[in-house]
């Protein structure tokens, strides 16, 4: 029983650190990437209060590295999944209906341990499996994370005050009830914060969860796991098994009591998943929520008054971060033929400045390797067709090795054809293509890039002229849900920027906002009447 109204601590974001030569923070991201990178671990399944060792073992590997094993992961039965999806229902009661002040308390004891102990954990983690520099790790495993539980747990507050009026002799109240059933989370390899947020988003507003990381994510998922473990997180709110992704995705969505879907990946992935809910949707107890967010085909557009040295860092930085391998990064560019090769020459002279890519232990490398080496050979091909085509040509980059790592070059394409087909597809990697358009065509431009892809997630247009701007901001509303003006299209930050795009690129339930959170609940409406009425007869009768 709630004995105040409680208010939350104020979130604020996480500072970054530098892991500048000779900071604290550097020497011990280092030491503890090295220890990992020595060790061998094994990632059990996370069902109620077992650590469960199957002995059904796939291998982990960093992706610059991958003939070096790091440890293996068990993979579950079908028996695994149903015993999660019981788990799940048998805690769901008593963490539903724990104080929401106590929830708040464990999510908020995460962000710290993050913050403070878990912090190189974490990270060296995330730069080891996932294969992200120091900086993207320290922006995303750290910070974003930290910044998804400091502010979920202060906008949960405020949902929860949200509250009807009341009139005379009466009074309304919401409750925010969490789904009844159990959620789904199935989360990407590229953000270790958004592979915590989607089962926490959900479990902080009361509801139990089946949590599938992404097989080239588990070794930071294991992390996770421990800091919601030390946290205080009860046994079966969040259960972590991994394997056969149609195996488990099956067994989940046949469960009567799925109640749903929190979802980051591919866009063709969540349309079939949503028509397999659509199938089975006569077997559920409830209209489960469908919440994703997929893929991207980014922009950047130049205007002519643009700096041509702010558009061409807006591109080093929108499309060669991470790899490219973020669903906001910059991978179709339109520049005006006045300032093209000028700003083609200032990109050009970026990549080339980069170290060759390589291990995220060398702080000097801007660039490291892709994921695996399905997006290696996906992303060799598309390159390969570049050179080969005589409407497209490669300005600089282009090549790729996979002898120890899944290394790309990062690839400038520029392209004859506005509809080539890297501007096209999703390529999710080191590779950006420009189309040059005529200064007087910007109308015209501005009509192709809302035009061009089925995504709508992120995109940037560059330019002095303020009419200019106006008139991109309107005619391109619909094609991106995080649109930027004088920026690149990439760097959400929780709680200024909150995240999605509609389309093919998701629902928009803007994770890092309370419109996420929403979603995870189903409000009952109470109301008190204090003198209730006693004859059927109103006064209009006589």
């Amino acid at each position: 029983m709630g004995k105040g109204f409680f208010k939350v601590p104020t979130a604020y974001n996480e500072p970054i650190k530098s892991y500048a030569p000779g900071t604290p923070e550097r020497e011990e991201v280092l030491k503890q990437y090295k220890a990992y990178y020595h060790t061998k671990v094994e990632v059990p399944l996370y069902i109620g209060k077992e650590e469960i060792k199957t002995g059904q073992t796939r291998p982990m590997s960093p992706p610059h590295d991958h003939k070096h094993v790091v440890g293996h992961y068990h993979t579950a039965t079908k028996s695994h999944v149903e015993q999660a999806i019981a788990n799940c229902l048998e805690s769901r009661t008593a963490w539903a209906n724990l104080a929401w002040e106590q929830r708040a308390a464990i999510f908020s004891k995460a962000a710290e341990l993050i913050a403070g102990p878990y912090r190189a954990k974490i990270n060296a983690a995330t730069m080891m499996a996932q294969s992200k520099t120091i900086h993207q790790a320290e922006i995303d495993a750290a910070c974003e994370f930290i910044d998804f539980l400091r502010f979920n747990v202060q906008f949960m507050s405020e949902i929860y005050q949200e509250q009807p009026d009341s009139a005379e002799g009466i009074w309304n109240r919401v409750e925010y009830r969490p789904l009844e059933g159990f959620i789904y989370a199935i989360t990407p390899f590229n953000f270790t914060a958004i592979a915590g947020n989607l089962p926490a988003s959900a479990a902080m507003m009361g509801n139990v969860v089946v949590w599938k990381p992404s097989d080239s994510q588990v070794y930071s998922a294991q992390v996770i796991m421990e800091v919601f473990k030390e946290a205080g997180l009860p046994d079966g709110v969040i259960n972590m098994v991994m394997g056969d992704p149609v195996m488990i995705t099956d067994t989940v969505l046949g469960s009567p009591d799925f109640s749903g879907l929190h979802f980051t990946g591919s866009t063709y992935v969540f349309k079939e998943l949503w028509k397999q809910i659509g199938t089975n949707i006569h077997n559920y107890k409830t209209y489960p929520r469908i919440v994703g967010e997929t893929g991207g085909k980014d922009f950047i557009l130049a205007h002519p008054t643009a700096k041509p040295q702010q558009v061409a860092t807006a591109i080093t930085r929108g499309a060669f971060e991470f790899q490219g391998q973020k669903c906001s990064a910059a991978s179709r560019v339109y520049l005006p033929k006045s300032t093209a090769s000028e700003i083609l020459g200032l990109v050009k002279s970026d990549v080339e400045s980069f170290n060759r890519p390589g291990s995220p232990e060398d702080m000097g490398n801007f660039i490291t390797a892709v994921i695996h080496e399905g997006s290696f050979d996906k992303l060799a091909k598309f390159i390969d067709q570049a050179k080969a085509d005589n409407d497209a040509e490669i300005v600089v980059g282009g090549g790729y090795d996979k002898s120890v790592g899944y290394f790309i070059e990062p690839t400038v394409i520029l392209a004859q054809d506005p509809k080539y087909t890297t501007m096209c597809t999703e390529l999710f990697g080191p590779v950006v293509t420009v189309y040059v358009y005529e200064d007087n065509d910007w109308e015209e431009t501005l009509a192709l890039v809302d035009s061009t892809s089925e995504y709508a997630l992120t995109g940037a247009v560059l330019a002095k002229d303020r009419y200019a701007i106006e008139q991109a901001t309107q005619a391109l509303q619909n094609c991106a849900g995080n649109f930027y003006i004088n920026d690149k299209p990439t760097g959400a930050v929780v709680g200024q920027q909150p995240f999605g795009g509609a389309r093919a690129s998701g629902t928009n339930d803007k994770a890092g906002s309370p419109q996420n959170l929403l979603r995870w609940v189903s409000p009952r409406l109470i109301k008190e009447t204090f003198v209730t009425p006693e004859d059927y007869r109103y006064p209009f009768m006589g």
